[in-house]
Parts: structure tokens; C-alpha cells; sequence
């Protein structure tokens, strides 16, 4: 039983202050009353601390005791994250659901991993070896997919005294134990970490590789490095949460983690009952045996939007420890920022832009900060990747919310979502002209080794013709498409290729879901082929009615539908296209 140190003296919601705890130290981890109610110190004022508390208080009064625990808000990393479901303090909504129900009820507590699951450890150091913190002492199978790697804590190197053979042991139960300057340390299967704070890393490096997410308009015009950070603003409806749910399935990271944060219920639920079922497209296995979800709907107490989007990236920094690559979804953080914003308020502290508290950007910088490609700490040079891709909600989709701009001062990716493609059914809903990616010119060696130069080229083309047409836009509402020039008008027909087979996806097509690479380059060398073609037989008197009236343009439409395995197809269209254009021009030089 902890010892009854503070009595609380006000309660304004989620905000409880309390006097007399003696030693308190900012964001210390505390139980307030009887009923258990998990909090976290946010400010200290003389004698007096600011309790941030990730439960309802209602009920709660002036008198009741504060219990200390001289702890960090930390969470549990070990064996048995993959695949759980965890609300945003980690603890496990698939156990709650078992012990009390449909609802969490208040100062409910039940471990982030199963203390009773025994799991098979396979030490991979012997008696007598020197580690250094990060080192992997044994190995345990997670999931089939997964590989969960057992480290040496942070803070801990020296001589291994002593390790169990291969066996089933329990996450608490001793697996190792190092002779260090500090005496004898023992290392279990799982460590705690508080959430606040980064994991430590060897080195940081500059982002060197796309992560591929197969989706044509990301990976083609506006790519998100391996260790990147994205943001995606977009007004409700605009397909924020398919985006993401699309990056989850089919980017290629090893480790997934999807953190629901303050969104409505409905949403997390269509993700809690969709993601169990979807089938991992690398593996062939299901998808949540690389997957951890933090499920913080709106219903829930706002406090706790904070503490999910931390407890989420420091499991992502915990994987990325182990050398996996992991990618990072949080929907939404603008949810987070308006938790802040409360606490703010309540706090009484000198209001920012809009209400939002001045430390919003920095707060917000804290976070995406946390990504990166780096060498991980360990004997062995290893390097790993933690890419964070934001979703944000500004109200009514204005993108001059404080919340955007301070996310776009921290990323490098903008996937500006627009709601008049999302009602025009064109997706992804990412508009080409307002978004933008700061990696695409630090990955064209990348695409240059793995695509060509004409990659390059041709992309740029493309981003060419997109602004010609909104140019052109403008003039056809005045004066008509029929006053442009055949070539404008070429312009604007490329442009609509570009627009609807190449950009335009369907999420829910098998055939079209996904599209690798090289299939990109395919598709979008048949469009750059036949503009280029075109060009070339206007000036040579061909009529472009002619031209766009040839039937091999159904093909360039269809492309997407060739599957990945039958790339001689492009050959075939390609051909056509040339002979297309040759009888053209016969047939003018003939007349």
C-alpha cells in the first residue's frame, strides 16, 4: 500500500490540484483518491502540484489523499505489444473488456503484458561475454513475422554473469544478469521507459530511401523518406483515415503502430474491427502480427490524448532499438492540441493564437523529432528507421489553424488533402499542387539507380503539364475550351490522363491498391510517350481531334489494371502507341 502523501484541494475536470507532496517532481506519475485515479504531474508551485489526470473526476473532492509512486508515466516494452489493442496509458482493452465489461470504469488497472504467457527465449550470448547497452541478449518469436529482440537495458554494459539456456519463461522472469561498475544488474524479458523522454541512439543520418507505400501519387510526386515525418491536414470526409489505413497496410516497414488519437469511436472502431482481419500483403499472414493499436476515442478523458500520442512513439523508438524499420500513424493530433488547449485553460496560463497554448509548437516539435534514421546503440553498426506520419483535423479544413502550421514547420512532407476532389470521388484526395515533399530531391539518387534518369524527367514533366492545365483552367471558364490552341488543348487532355490513370487509386480494387515501382514507371511512360508523340504529329499538320480519338488511349487508361506480374503488357501498348502515331502521320502525308 503506497503511502498517503498529498490531499487534493481543487478539481476544475481533468485538472486536480493538490498541496503537501513533498519531493514532487514534474510529470512523476500519482494515484489520486481512494479510487485509484492514474494522473501526472504537470506543474509544481511552491507547494502546491497540477495534476493532469487520464481519468473522469467526477466524484472527486477537496480532502482525498494523493498517492506517489516516484515513477516517470512510463510504459511496459516487451514481448506481447504486437498485436494488443491498449487505450492511451497502456493498458490493454482486451483484458479490461474480459474484467468489467463493455466500459473502462474508473481506476481500472491491469498490466500492459500478460505476466502469466510464457514465452520461448533463445539466448544468443554466452557466460562471461562484455555487452554494451542495446546489445541483444536472446531472442523470443513475438508473431511469426516478428522476431522480438531481448537488449541490454539503457544505462547498463559490463560482463554477463550468468544467463538461462533456451527455455519458456514468463516477462518477468530473470533471463540474464551483467556485472556492472554499479554491481550486479538482472534483465528481464521487458524494461520500462518513461514516455517523455527519447530513447538514446548512436548516431542520427540523413534519410537515404522512400518508404514505399504503393500508392501512385505519394511515391511518385511527393515521397516520404524511410525516418521522415509527414503531416496530413484535410477537412472531414476528405479521406484522411483511409490514407493512413492504406500506409499501414502496404508501406514496407517491418512493424506497424496505428494510434487512434481522440477520434470519434466509430472510426477507431471500423480500425479495431477491420485491421484483425486485413491480410498482411508481404507476409500473406494477418496484418495485426506487425501491428499495435492505441485505440483514444473522443469519448474518452481528453487528458489522455497526450500521454497516447507519447506511450505510441516510444513503443515505435523501442522496435526501432531492435533494428526494425517502424512506420508511425497518429489520427489525429489535432485532437491532441485541443486537449492541450484545455489543460491549458484550466492551468490558467497566458493563451497562444486561438486559445492554444503558447508551447503548442514545440510541444507538437517534440514528438515528430522522435523519428529519424539512425545507428542504434549496440557492439554491432545497425542502422533502423522510425518514419511518423501525422493526420490533422483543422476546423472546417483551414490550413492557416495553428495547429498545421506548426506541424509544417516541424515535417517535411505536406499531403495537402482537398475536399472537392474527395467529393468529385477522386482519391487519394491529395491535390498536386498544394502539397509538397522536401525528401523528393534528397531521394533522387535513389530513384535514379532504381528507375533511371527518365524517372526524374518524367516526373517533372508531369508536375509541368498539372500546372499548365490550372493555368489553362482559368481561361477555359472565361472563353471556352474551343479558344485554346490544339497544343493547349493537348495540355489539358494529358493533364486529365495524368489526373485519372495515373493519380487516381482505388483503395478497394486488389489490382489497383497497390502499385510497386516499376509499375509506376510503366504507367507513367505510357502517358509521357504519348504526349511526347502527340507534340510531334500536331507539328506535322495531324488534327488533334484525330489524335485524341485513337482508340489506344483506352489502353493507357486501363494500365492500372495490368497485374504486377505481367509487365510485357506495357510492351505491347507501347508498340501500339508508336504504330498508332505512324498511321497518323501516313495519313496526312499521304492527303
Amino acid at each position: 500500500m503506497k503511502e498517503k502523501i498529498g490531499r487534493v484541494v481543487k478539481v476544475s475536470g481533468p485538472l486536480v490540484v493538490a498541496e503537501d507532496i513533498p519531493q514532487a517532481e514534474m510529470y512523476e506519475m500519482v494515484y489520486v483518491s481512494d479510487k485509484k485515479l492514474f494522473g501526472e504531474i504537470i506543474e509544481i508551485k511552491g507547494n502546491r502540484s497540477s495534476i493532469q489526470v487520464y481519468e473522469d473526476t467526477s466524484g472527486v473532492g477537496p480532502g482525498e489523499p494523493v498517492y506517489t509512486t516516484g515513477q516517470p508515466l512510463s510504459v511496459e516494452l516487451g514481448p506481447g505489444l504486437i498485436g494488443s489493442i491498449y487505450d492511451g496509458v497502456q493498458r490493454p482493452l482486451d483484458k479490461l473488456l474480459k474484467k468489467y465489461g463493455d466500459f473502462v470504469v474508473r481506476g481500472a488497472y491491469e498490466p500492459a503484458l500478460d505476466r502469466s504467457k510464457k514465452w520461448l527465449f533463445n539466448p544468443v550470448v554466452h557466460k562471461g561475454d562484455l555487452l554494451k547497452t542495446g546489445d541483444v541478449i536472446g531472442e523470443v518469436q513475438e508473431t511469426p513475422v516478428i522476431m522480438h529482440r531481448i537488449l541490454v537495458p539503457v544505462g547498463i554494459e559490463g560482463k554477463i554473469t550468468d544467463i538461462i539456456e533456451k527455455k519458456e519463461v514468463t516477462v518477468e522472469d530473470v533471463v540474464a544478469k551483467i556485472e556492472t561498475t554499479q554491481g550486479i544488474k538482472e534483465v528481464k524479458l521487458y524494461q520500462q521507459w518513461p514516455v517523455r523522454i527519447a530513447r538514446p541512439v548512436l548516431k542520427r543520418l540523413p534519410p537515404d530511401a522512400p518508404l514505399i507505400t504503393g500508392q501512385r501519387v505519394i511515391d511518385a510526386f511527393f515521397p516520404i523518406a524511410k525516418g521522415g515525418t509527414a503531416c496530413v491536414p484535410g477537412p472531414f470526409g476528405s479521406g484522411k483515415t483511409v490514407i493512413q489505413h492504406q500506409l499501414s497496410k502496404w508501406s514496407d516497414a517491418d512493424i506497424i503502430i496505428f494510434i487512434g488519437c481522440g477520434e470519434r469511436g466509430n472510426e477507431m472502431t471500423d480500425v479495431l474491427m477491420e485491421f484483425p482481419e486485413l491480410t498482411d500483403p508481404r507476409t500473406g499472414r494477418p496484418l495485426m502480427e506487425r501491428t499495435i493499436l492505441i485505440a483514444n476515442t473522443s469519448n474518452m478523458p481528453v487528458a489522455a490524448r497526450e500521454a497516447s500520442v507519447f506511450t505510441g512513439i516510444t513503443m515505435g523508438e523501442y522496435y526501432r532499438d531492435m533494428g526494425y524499420n517502424v512506420a508511425l500513424m497518429a489520427d489525429s493530433t489535432s485532437r491532441w492540441a485541443e486537449a492541450m488547449r484545455e489543460m491549458s485553460g484550466r492551468l490558467e496560463e497566458m493563451p497562444g493564437e486561438e486559445g492554444y497554448p503558447a508551447y503548442l509548437a514545440s510541444r507538437i516539435a517534440s514528438f515528430y523529432e522522435r523519428a529519424g534514421r539512425v545507428v542504434i546503440l549496440g557492439s554491432k553498426e545497425k542502422q533502423a528507421t522510425l518514419s511518423v506520419i501525422g493526420a490533422v483535423s483543422p476546423p472546417g479544413g483551414d490550413l492557416s489553424d495553428p495547429v498545421v502550421q506548426s506541424t509544417l514547420r516541424t515535417v517535411r512532407v505536406f499531403w495537402s488533402l482537398d475536399a472537392q476532389l474527395a467529393y468529385a470521388r477522386h482519391f487519394p484526395s491529395i491535390h498536386w499542387l498544394r502539397s509538397y515533399s522536401l525528401y523528393a530531391d534528397m531521394l533522387s539518387d535513389f530513384y535514379k539507380k532504381e528507375m533511371g534518369e527518365e524517372w526524374i524527367d518524367m516526373r517533372q514533366e508531369a508536375m509541368r503539364i498539372l500546372r499548365r492545365e490550372s493555368e489553362l483552367q482559368e481561361m477555359v471558364r472565361l472563353v471556352g475550351i474551343d479558344a485554346l490552341s490544339p497544343k493547349d488543348r493537348l495540355i489539358m487532355e494529358t493533364s486529365r490522363s495524368i489526373r485519372e490513370d495515373f493519380l487516381q487509386q482505388n483503395a478497394f480494387m486488389d489490382i489497383d491498391t497497390y502499385t510497386s515501382l516499376k509499375k509506376q514507371y510503366r504507367m507513367m511512360r505510357l502517358i509521357h510517350l504519348f504526349h511526347k508523340l502527340s507534340m510531334e504529329a500536331l507539328n506535322k499538320g495531324v488534327s488533334l481531334d484525330k489524335i485524341i480519338s485513337l482508340p489506344v488511349r483506352v489502353d493507357i487508361s486501363r494500365a492500372k489494371l495490368i497485374p504486377e506480374n505481367e509487365m510485357e503488357k506495357f510492351d505491347a501498348v507501347e508498340k501500339e502507341i508508336h504504330n498508332s502515331f505512324d498511321n497518323l502521320v501516313k495519313e496526312v502525308q499521304n492527303v
